[in-house]
């Protein structure tokens, strides 16, 4: 059997399929598309549910892909074993309603022993129990024995997912030879080792399960198979895992060198290249479509992983940042068959970095807090941390439990690590419940999922602001409808319209639909499945029936003010890379009609220097007047004329190119002015971060600016008229003003110390002696700390072997301060558990230092008893 490269085997998959007239598509992002069962795809299937619900028609009836996937259910168990990962590319065949059993066996036999050069001894397909058809085209089709073809029941060879399409299926395996082997006797196709390794599923989509056990033939039977390149590889390159198949080794390797160790020379530091190894493979590909760290979410799934990584590489010995260099070594594996790593290099090492550098700091906080956890179990006596405390670490502070209990052990400490699971439980039923209920398309099940797949929208809305159509569809919330009467709420959809439909950032148009003295609100125009465009709202007058030919009209004058928001988004996008840099990418915006909002990918704030630059840029193209254009091309045409692409967005064969000018080139379907004259005027409102490396823009354009500008003065006159001033002088009457509260509030403060010291009185009278030291705990009416602390200083400067308590109640509240003098702390006086055991007298709580503790309280009430208990506490502790 030849050896095959993983890259070499990918390719090999797709282009055996484009013989047999399938469709090759480009993998889908790995965040899932209006899919909210899904966190992150994790299987070729998963982003053509709509085509095998038959919601959508497919771009073909044949389709072949390698998809990238992430699953993270058994993410505890990679590395401790050499089975688990959590990033994997799932090649697939797929049929929408075309062939199915037949050639989906007969095709998945020929790759594997003809193309692929796998002997056909070493094969040996299973089937599902009661799927005589296939067991038929096995044995007699494929020319396979009976005693070779396995049954399996329902567990094993039956997939379905709760409600919708299920069906049969029939796995390949694969016999590694009995060096893989328990070395059983009854070792055969189905036993737990690894010598019987399944590398190809059949599905065969053929029933359509009610949810409640029920099953009836589909209309449309569909073939969904599936096969792991890297399991592919590891059979064919005989090697032990998928850590050691070429791609993956190289990434293992790099481990190894910045880590100067071996692989399998010791079994904990062979769990911490394992995983670092399978780790960074998954967070380099989320990163490159556009998921960012973050506490929920797919963001904290990325985080978690980048976190345990990081870890990892403590463990090892590694003390500088290194997941960029692995990260590299992924990207030059992988970028033949997924070239979009190359362009998003640099983006993706400032994410490595930064957050890197953010866990380095976190898993310090995380180590002296433990400490402290440590401190108190000495002190209470205890040898088991709570569930509590460790899961707080885990889940405020990313702090691995693992690591936790690896740090206590080695200190003769236990976790309760039940109480951390049923702290973890509490979490993810929580976030379970949160999550939306959803049928096997993964959202709410709407009355617009049964609208003929047939019908579809066109949008002709680019070059006018009325057309005339027919109408197709009418539906309530809940049904289909023939017509709309006046007072009902619905959602009308044509054939063509002018309407924009929110995408893309851009928000919906509004306005109205009319046949005669009819007329329908169109309150909103929302993108649905199949290509359909939906106006939402309300008949305001008369009636509609469905096959009514009808006019559609916007808003204009809203359509042309979000149309120069849209524009000024290119041009901001441009200049921003021209002032901060090619790493700069669009992570996401919104525009309407009354300002825009643009996020894009950058490390630190803008300075206003910054700022300033990226106007002037933008305005001075709207003042050179540059022409507006756009171009329909294939997708590879607009990458070489240098369009800029939408971060994660997955794109037709067919794209629609802006031009303005020779500034700015993008891929962008909504809709914009002819000239950016139009435009007027630029002016950011603010600048923010968002999340980890991501800054938020806002900005507003024409005459929002001059309304923006004519706000602004009209707040500068009465702030002048406040101050007395007028706008010119302004800046001085406040520096004025500054200088003349400066002043005041010296004064005030000297009045309070001296008035302080006034109720002071003979209150050095009041020092009592408690063994050889001082004490002097009174209480001082109406005083703040501040001057609680200069009367303390004072005191304890008159004082030998000082310590001093002193309190106040103003207005309401206790303040509450004690001090020891260094003669004082070396006879045993410490201020800070002091004031820790006193403060609970005056309904506070606080702490500090030997030398120095406040707190503050809401019990009045209670000075007396606590200046009473410092005595008790001081004679305690000399």
């Amino acid at each position: 059997m030849q050896s095959y490269g993983l890259n070499e085997l990918r390719e090999m998959f797709l282009s055996f399929f484009e013989e047999k007239e399938h469709l090759r598509m480009n993998s889908f992002s790995l965040v899932p598309q209006g899919d909210k069962s899904l966190l992150l795809i994790n299987s070729g299937m998963a982003p053509l549910k709509p085509y095998f619900t038959g919601q959508e028609i497919p771009p073909r009836r044949r389709v072949t892909t390698c998809q990238k996937c992430i699953r993270t259910g058994d993410i505890e168990n990679v590395g401790k074993t050499a089975r688990h990962g959590t990033f994997f590319e799932m090649l697939g065949n797929f049929s929408f309603g075309d062939y199915f059993k037949h050639e989906a066996i007969a095709w998945s036999w020929e790759f594997l022993t003809k193309r692929v050069g796998i002997p056909e001894d070493r094969l040996y397909p299973s089937v599902y129990v009661d799927d005589d058809e296939a067991f038929e085209i096995w044995n007699k089709e494929i020319g396979i024995a009976p005693e070779r073809i396995f049954k399996f029941g329902k567990e094993d060879n039956f997939w379905e997912h709760g409600e919708g399409p299920c069906g049969p299926c029939s796995e390949i395996y694969f016999d590694r030879g009995e060096k893989y082997g328990c070395g059983s006797p009854d070792c055969t196709v189905g036993c737990e080792c690894d010598r019987y390794i399944e590398v190809w599923n059949n599905v065969f989509s053929q029933f359509d399960n009610d949810g409640e056990g029920h099953y009836s033939d589909l209309i449309q039977k569909n073939i969904d198979t599936g096969m792991g390149l890297e399991r592919l590889a590891t059979v064919v390159q005989d090697v032990a895992s998928i850590f050691d198949v070429d791609t993956i080794k190289a990434i293992r390797d790099e481990v190894c060198k910045i880590a100067g160790v071996t692989y399998q020379t010791d079994d904990k530091l062979d769990v911490s290249i394992r995983l670092i190894t399978d780790h960074i493979r998954s967070v380099t590909f989320m990163i490159a479509d556009g998921i960012l760290p973050s506490n929920e979410g797919r963001g904290y799934v990325l985080r978690r992983l980048l976190r345990r990584a990081a870890r990892h590489g403590r463990l090892l010995g590694i003390k500088d940042r290194f997941l960029t260099k692995i990260s590299e070594v992924v990207i030059n594996e992988s970028k033949s068959g997924y070239p979009e790593l190359e362009e998003k290099k640099e983006y993706i090492f400032n994410i490595l970095v930064t957050e890197e550098d953010n866990f380095n700091k976190t898993i310090d906080q995380g180590l002296s807090i433990l400490a402290e956890l440590e401190n108190n179990l000495v002190k209470e006596g205890k040898k088991m941390l709570c569930g509590q405390d460790a899961f707080k670490l885990y889940d405020t502070y990313g702090f691995p439990l693992d690591l936790t209990k690896e740090i206590l052990e080695e200190k003769g400490f236990e976790i309760d690590e039940a109480g951390f699971n049923e702290a973890m439980q509490i979490q993810r039923e929580t976030a379970r419940n949160a999550r939306e209920k959803d049928n096997f398309m993964g959202a709410e099940q709407t009355v617009y999922q049964s609208i003929d797949v047939n019908i579809t929208s066109e949008f002709v809305g680019y070059d006018r602001d009325t057309h005339e159509s027919e109408v197709l569809v009418i539906t309530t919330k809940t049904d289909i409808v023939d017509s709309i009467n006046e007072g009902e709420s619905g959602t009308i959809i044509v054939a063509q319209t002018p309407f924009y439909a929110t995408m893309g950032g851009q928000m919906a148009d509004t306005g109205v639909i009319t046949i005669g003295d009819s007329i329908f609100t169109v309150e909103d125009t929302i993108k649905l499945q199949g290509g359909r465009i939906g106006h939402v709202g309300v008949m305001t007058a008369g009636s509609i029936n469905k096959g009514d030919t009808v006019k559609l009209s916007i808003d204009p004058e809203k359509r042309t003010q979000t149309a120069m928001n849209h524009s000024a988004t290119h041009l901001l996008q441009k200049a921003l890379r021209i002032v901060l840099g090619g790493h700069v990418e669009q992570a996401g915006s919104m525009v309407d009609c009354e300002k825009l909002r643009f996020d894009f990918t950058h490390f630190q704030a803008l300075t206003s220097e910054e700022i300033s630059k990226i106007e002037d840029i933008v305005n001075e193209e709207i003042a050179n007047g540059l022409d507006v254009e756009t171009k329909v091309m294939t997708l590879e045409e607009a990458k070489k004329t240098g369009a800029m692409a939408l971060f994660g967005e997955k794109y037709g064969d067919s794209v629609r190119v802006v031009q303005m000018g020779d500034f700015s080139s993008e891929l962008c379907g909504g809709t914009h002015v002819s000239n950016t004259s139009t435009i007027r005027a630029f002016k950011i409102i603010s600048e923010n971060g968002v999340a980890a490396g991501v800054r938020r823009i806002e900005a507003y354009t024409s005459k929002a600016v001059f309304d923006y500008y004519a706000n602004l003065e009209c707040r500068l006159a009465e702030a002048a008229k406040a101050a007395k001033s007028d706008i010119t002088g302004l800046v001085k009457k406040i520096e004025s003003l500054n200088t003349e509260i400066k002043t005041l509030k010296s004064e005030n403060d000297k009045l309070k110390n001296k008035l302080a010291k006034d109720k002071a009185g003979a209150v050095l009278d009041n020092v009592i002696k408690i063994k050889d030291v001082n004490l002097l705990a009174v209480k001082i009416e109406d005083t703040d700390m501040e001057a609680l602390r200069n009367l303390g200083d004072s005191f304890k400067a008159k004082i030998d072997n000082a310590v001093i308590v002193l309190a106040s109640d103003k207005d309401g509240k206790v303040n509450l301060i004690a001090m020891a003098s260094d003669e004082a702390i070396k006879l045993g006086a410490h201020a800070g558990n002091l004031i820790k055991s006193i403060a609970s007298l005056v309904g506070g709580g606080g702490g500090g230092r030997p030398n120095m503790a406040q707190a503050g309280g809401k019990n009045p009430a209670g000075i007396e008893a606590a200046l009473e208990e410092a005595k008790k506490v001081l004679e305690t502790q000399v």
